[in-house]
């Protein structure tokens, strides 16, 4: 008979072999290297903390076509913790008859304590007291709740009763998310359930006192959804309320923020807002407004720096405008045929991203021929 309190760590949408396209080749590859090496520091926690088990509730694998060499060093994270991690397909992932689970498992000679939630039903680990009812996606989307049937599972007396699943908790999460796979808010309560562990929504976020999402240990989107954590679930009893401890476990930090941009109060606003992001961020600024020429180059010349300072920098400019003032023009010398043609591109630059970038190109040329005829 188990006399110690069940405890165990919830995560969730791991996406190992994501591409992250966004981005160019090397840092694309560095965060999707970290998210093997986030998997390892699960590990590492769920043994710190003494963790009965590790339950992963869905989209282990971004794809079903993964590298050999990915399979190989994920399993290698996983001897980072010796105990029981239970692992369920979700839509990504998904067990169809030749998945992503059948090439690991035909690829890497996995241990015994790795269960592979391949199929519905109930995985009973009886030194961690608990007992997972599993509801593996076996296609990518389903118009049923397939957790449904976890109220007619039984389990052995005295286990905590956990649910496992990856789908879209119904009027809880955005409209769009709601579309596939849905689960019943209730279902922890409707199945006797003393904690459902769920997966697909990549921010943390409490559903009720019995249902959670975990979201993705690492973030991988620019969205404010609270990512880059796991949960430590402890239940005293069967029928207890879960006390629920959340980790920070993600290692790069996403950022994005929409900069209106019209003096240069607004850009040195902008740099104070960005002079705390160093080699772990991974930052996203979409720009607007209009700037004059000196300070549309600082911008530039700054944007270059910042980028050189963060591990990755998006910049969407599309709704960025150059207003040249009549000192620049005089400065640069634009007068003439040259005025004109910049006055024609001022004025269509704002719905056509042609002319915009073709007026960027000219003032870029006028102000480098005037530095060399200075030098």
């Amino acid at each position: 008979m188990r006399f110690s309190v069940p405890r165990f760590i919830h995560t969730a949408d791991w996406q190992i072999g994501k591409q992250f396209g966004q981005f160019d080749h090397s840092e694309a590859g560095v965060l999707s290297d970290q998210r093997i090496n986030t998997v390892a520091r699960i590990g590492e926690l769920a043994t710190q903390v003494k963790a009965d088990a590790i339950l992963v509730a869905g989209d282990v694998f971004d794809m079903q076509t993964v590298s050999c060499k990915t399979l190989h060093r994920l399993a290698t994270a996983l001897d980072s913790y010796s105990g029981p991690w239970v692992l369920l397909p979700g839509n990504h992932d998904a067990a169809v008859a030749e998945s992503v689970w059948q090439v690991w498992q035909r690829t890497v000679q996995l241990p015994a304590n790795i269960h592979l939630a391949l199929k519905p039903g109930v995985i009973e680990l009886q030194a961690a007291g608990l007992a997972v009812f599993c509801a593996p996606l076996t296609q990518r989307h389903s118009q049923s709740d397939l957790t449904e049937p976890f109220s007619h599972y039984d389990c052995g007396a005295g286990l905590v009763r956990v649910g496992l699943a990856h789908g879209s908790v119904q009027g809880i999460l955005p409209d769009q998310m709601e579309t596939q796979n849905p689960i019943a808010a209730d279902r922890a309560l409707t199945s006797g359930l003393d904690y459902l562990a769920l997966g697909d929504w990549h921010g943390r976020l409490e559903v009720n006192t019995h249902t959670f999402y975990s979201g993705s240990p690492e973030t991988d989107v620019f969205r404010n959804n609270d990512s880059g954590n796991v949960l430590e679930v402890q239940i005293d009893s069967p029928g207890a309320v879960p006390e629920v401890t959340v980790h920070r476990t993600g290692y790069f930090r996403w950022y994005q923020a929409l900069c209106g941009l019209r003096i240069r109060e607004d850009l040195e606003q902008l740099q104070e807002q960005c002079a705390a992001f160093d080699r772990l961020a991974v930052v996203k600024l979409r720009l607007e407004g209009a700037l004059d020429l000196a300070t549309y180059q600082d911008l530039a010349r700054w944007l270059g720096t910042l980028e050189a300072r963060v591990h990755a920098l998006l910049t969407d400019d599309e709704a960025l405008a150059i207003a040249p003032s009549d000192n620049d023009l005089l400065d640069l010398q634009a007068d003439g045929y040259l005025a004109e043609v910049v006055t024609e591109l001022k004025a269509e630059q704002e719905s056509n991203a042609v002319s915009r970038e073709a007026l960027r190109l000219l003032l870029q040329k006028l102000a480098q021929h005037q530095q060399d005829v200075r030098a």
